[in-house]
């Protein structure tokens, strides 16, 4: 093993990245006030928002963050009515993360509830029911053991939701997810700059790893690279994107030792970055050396869909127009007939009549992989075509819902909207490309927020 963090001496991103401070406080009050405000008309009197962790100290839903900024597991019991304190029910997983950061603004009464369990804790009980009892303990207190109660939360909340249903049996549920769930559909100037400073991270972790990228370094020396560098400016986790390497640019996945060879093509996909609570998107093609012609037909072809994705976009635009734009070079050339998500090839359809399709089997020469002890059986996509039947999506807070860029969307482009276009085409061991920018919608037109590493593929020298 060489010493990797050499590869990083000398590494300057070409521009200044400037932090942006938390939202203030008075964004916060103004959301609750919303909320409140939404929550009333709605005819409830108070309402839950339950959010848990999963894997690794990740909450399930970014609710709790966007109300008031608490970012770790809880429970927020929000009377409707203003005068009314609200009260967050929290630490009750093993999660070890403290504030700060993450105070919850606005809300004091914090109470813990603690973990329950024999194996870890040598406490018997059960944490799901003590937490609903706990919040039974909160509506008797606010008068609220036979309120009409509106419900947010994502699929980890089910088993809670039980348990809360049997503390407080004269309660009316309901569930209110869309009260949030519609504050997301534009995104405030606040909100902005804040997504604008995660897309510049993203360029910046770009630039680290195009520095460090030549042959003989692994996709592990790239992934490290890019999530030093991003990191080390306020990034809030590292594990939101995929680096992969193969000689016909088809390959999304983790760093697993493949080592960077003439001919081949690099997919640096950058799912998300997160800072503050707000991710960006942007995806990056790398060629080494030399590549066939038809792989660089697809990387002209996915260059010219963004850009004409990019050109549309506009206040009052169709997102559908957006989307059909983009797939404008693909039905020039002969890739597509449309750009109607139905009649779009994609990688991980099913057969045609809607039964699962089978993964090609065959043997898939990988030295780095054989070297290990592994081998790869299997053609990866299955069939030809883009990621998805669709340009993009929102971008937002991370596990809130999204809305597609896709030939289904009617709806029209508002100033403040935040979306990634992202072109796509993988061609099972021939060809593929992923390249994609995160946009803002503005007043008169569109900026792009991945402005500071060029949308066209990276030539590296064999």
């Amino acid at each position: 093993m060489r010493a990797c963090e050499k590869l990083l001496e000398g590494f300057e991103p070409d521009f200044t990245f400037t932090p942006v401070d938390p939202l203030p406080a008075a964004e916060f009050a103004e959301r609750l006030r919303r909320i409140r405000r939404d929550a009333a008309v709605a005819g409830c009197d108070a309402l839950i928002v339950h959010t848990d962790i999963t894997g690794w100290y990740h909450t399930s839903n970014a609710y709790l963050r966007y109300v008031c900024d608490w970012i770790r597991e809880g429970v927020l019991v929000l009377p409707t009515d203003p005068d009314t304190e609200p009260t967050i029910l929290s630490f009750y997983s093993s999660s070890v993360l403290l504030p700060p950061p993450g105070e919850p603004v606005g809300i004091d009464d914090i109470r813990q509830v603690g973990p329950w369990g024999r194996e870890t804790w040598d406490r018997p009980g059960n944490t799901t029911h003590k937490l609903a009892a706990a919040t039974r303990a909160v509506a008797e207190e606010r008068g609220l053991l036979g309120a009409r109660i509106g419900l947010l939360g994502d699929h980890n909340s089910t088993p809670y939701w039980g348990a809360l249903a049997q503390a407080m049996p004269d309660a009316a549920f309901q569930g209110e997810n869309a009260i949030i769930d519609r504050m997301q559909r534009v995104r405030l100037p606040a909100e902005q700059k804040i997504i604008r400073a995660a897309a510049e991270l993203i360029d910046i972790g770009l630039q680290a790893a195009y520095h460090v990228i030549r042959p003989g370094v692994t996709d592990h020396e790239i992934y490290a690279a890019f999530t030093f560098a991003q990191m080390a400016r306020g990034g809030e986790t590292g594990d939101g994107y995929q680096v992969g390497i193969n000689r016909f640019g088809t390959s999304i996945t983790k760093p697993w030792g493949r080592v960077v060879r003439p001919g081949d093509l690099i997919n640096i996909y950058v799912s998300n970055v997160t800072y503050r609570g707000y991710w960006a998107q942007t995806a990056r093609m790398i060629a080494v050396g030399e590549i066939t012609p038809k792989q660089n037909e697809v990387l002209e072809m996915c260059v010219e869909g963004v850009e004409r994705a990019i050109a549309t976009v506009r206040p009052g635009a169709l997102v559908r127009d957006v989307n059909n734009a983009s797939f404008g070079p693909y039905i020039e050339r002969g890739y597509v007939t449309s750009a109607e998500a139905r009649a779009l090839p994609w990688n991980w359809a099913p057969n045609d009549d809607g039964t699962a399709r089978p993964i090609p089997r065959a043997h898939i020469e990988e030295p780095d992989l054989e070297a290990q002890g592994r081998d790869l059986r299997h053609v990866y996509p299955a069939t030809q075509g883009p990621n998805g039947p669709r340009l993009g999506h929102s971008i937002t807070m991370p596990g809130m819902p999204q809305y597609s860029v896709i030939s289904s969307n009617y709806d029209r482009l508002e100033e403040g909207m935040t979306f990634v276009a992202h072109s796509q085409w993988l061609e099972p061991n021939v060809a593929g490309c992923n390249l994609g920018d995160s946009l803002l919608v503005t007043a008169d037109g569109v900026e792009n927020l991945s402005c500071h590493t060029p949308l066209e593929p990276l030539r590296v020298k064999a």
